[in-house]
């Protein structure tokens, strides 16, 4: 057998446990992450931010037009495999 099972879990069981989700930059770059759908989404914010050399607090994820809350799940926003999360600058408006 060339896959290691564990004892009770199907196997679909366990692959439905981690999803794929990609985070896209204003710059048109994309990131792909693979992360389990209980995983608080601040880890890969965190990571995403990390790896593109991004301040986290200036920045905001969005999910479907939604800001969405980092210490909320993908399962929590009914995320599925290859969804996308799109990172927007945070920018400071003012009037002239």
């Amino acid at each position: 057998m060339s896959t290691k099972e564990e004892p009770g879990v199907p196997q679909e069981k366990k692959e439905e446990e981690q999803i794929n989700l990609r985070v896209a930059n204003s710059d048109g770059s994309e990131v792909y992450f693979k992360i389990k759908k209980t995983t608080p989404l601040k880890k890969l914010c965190d990571a995403f931010c990390q790896r593109q050399g991004i301040n986290p607090n200036s920045v905001r994820f969005l999910f479907e037009g939604q800001r969405i809350n980092p210490d909320r799940t993908p399962k929590d926003y009914n995320m599925e495999n290859e969804d996308q999360l799109d990172c927007a600058i945070e920018q400071q408006g003012g009037s002239f």
